[in-house]
């Protein structure tokens, strides 16, 4: 692996934080926009080539992976510095992408399964990388006041990217296998930017210890033993388990109406540009208004409330634009006010028992509630015949909502006497 550039050792020496803000704005920006043309082209290949009721085994053969990956990245991270993976890592995506876009010319069903699998672990790792190189390099006060400026450059790249990606599919020669490659270009440009930050001390690592798989152990045995964090995880994990159902919904009435490769791409390009754009105004406007004005509860209930909301308007009309709404309400909400909201619930935990019961969560609690996610969609639509049509799965959406709904509430009890402790003089 290649050695990037020598540089000095503490980076809040050399570079003024606002500098590496708009630097890193513009890596973070480029990161979702690279994904943003690469996950319209999955989804719509694997439906293709295999159709929507292949979706659920997709994701559990995704959420395996990523759970064998963990080690071998955590080796990986052991052995070289975290700049050196970042620029080997965007090596091997580049290469990658490449290889796949070649092996695409030719008819089948596993290269299809292969990309839509290394698309999910490509936004894992270089999401991951980023936040974990940017954290090494800002110092707490430095990050209360720039990780909101940093995090924006991601919703823009995603709104950005799924924009382009349709402009392109509509409007050049390209077609949807195409967008790996411009996906790769974009990954290029951000090589090139890391080691421009590297060179010019804007990006400078200092040592951290990466998370390994027995701190994960200890996240467990954190959350295990602490109410609060069990409501925390049971909140996070139930969002998690219905997403899975509304990504399905929403997929299986793109592939009936979208039966042209490239106007499903089209359409799914133009869909996650919304997503973002609706990410961005909730982020800006509405979240500062909402968590300022009605509180932390207010926040975290905005996404299972709009969500069952939306999940029985598909009920009523299971169309395009119902099953759009529902999606949003998913994912949109997920990425503005929810993450806002559910970055406060932290704050009266202790650091280390926060960081172990994160690591667990993030690394093993999302994917094991995704993998149920997907089972219970296979159980309910080819193992029974409890859910035939479209709009059946909304009901068990709604119901996780309720679930949902009463686990933030007792949650919110919880915050309220962790951030207000009753010291005895007030109980008399």
């Amino acid at each position: 692996m290649e050695s990037p550039p020598q540089t000095p050792s503490n980076p809040r020496q050399v570079a003024h934080p606002g500098l590496r803000t708009a630097v890193l704005f513009a890596n973070f920006f480029l990161i979702i926009m690279a994904l943003y043309h690469l996950k319209p082209a999955s989804r719509s290949l694997v439906l293709e080539a295999l159709g929507s009721e292949s979706l659920p085994y997709i994701w559990i053969a995704s959420a395996v992976s990523l759970f064998l990956l963990i080690s071998l990245y955590h080796r990986i991270l052991d052995r070289y510095s975290r700049l050196q993976v970042v620029l080997g890592s965007c090596v091997v995506f580049i290469l990658s992408l490449v290889l796949i876009r070649v092996l695409l010319i030719f008819p089948g069903k596993l290269v299809p399964i292969v990309f839509y699998v290394f698309v999910d672990i490509l936004g894992v790792v270089l999401v991951e990388q980023f936040w974990s190189l940017t954290n090494s390099i800002y110092s707490t006060a430095e990050g209360k006041r720039w990780y909101g400026m940093v995090g924006t450059g991601g919703l823009v790249g995603g709104m950005a990217g799924g924009g382009a990606a349709a402009l392109i599919i509509n409007y050049t020669p390209l077609q949807t296998p195409d967008l790996l490659l411009v996906a790769a270009l974009i990954i290029g440009i951000i090589y090139a930017l890391t080691r421009m930050m590297a060179r010019f001390r804007l990006y400078v690592v200092e040592p951290r210890p990466s998370i390994s798989t027995a701190e994960s152990k200890n996240g467990w045995r954190a959350l295990s033993h602490n109410r609060y964090l069990l409501l925390i995880a049971a909140a996070l994990l139930l969002a998690q388990l219905v997403s899975p159902l509304v990504e399905y919904q929403y997929l299986r009435i793109v592939e009936s109406l979208y039966p042209d490769r490239e106007a499903r791409t089209a359409i799914l390009s133009l869909f996650f540009s919304l997503m973002n754009a609706v990410s961005i105004f909730v982020n800006v406007l509405v979240t500062p208004l909402v968590l300022r004005y009605f509180g932390v509860l207010a926040g975290l209930l905005v996404q299972p409330l709009a969500l069952a909301t939306t999940s029985y308007g598909f009920v009523l009309q299971p169309t395009l634009w119902p099953a759009a709404t529902m999606k949003i309400s998913d994912r949109g909400l997920s990425y503005s006010i929810n993450r806002a909201s559910k970055e406060l619930l932290y704050i009266p935990v202790d650091p280390v028992i926060m960081y172990r019961a994160k690591a667990w969560i993030d690394m093993f609690g999302y994917r094991i509630f995704k993998v149920f996610g997907s089972m219970l969609i296979i159980v309910l639509t080819q193992w029974t015949a409890i859910a035939t049509g479209y709009a059946d799965l909304s009901w068990v959406i709604i119901s996780g909502c309720v679930v949902w709904i009463l686990v933030l509430i007792n949650l919110h009890r919880e915050y309220r006497l962790l951030s207000h402790p009753v010291t005895p003089e007030a109980a008399r």
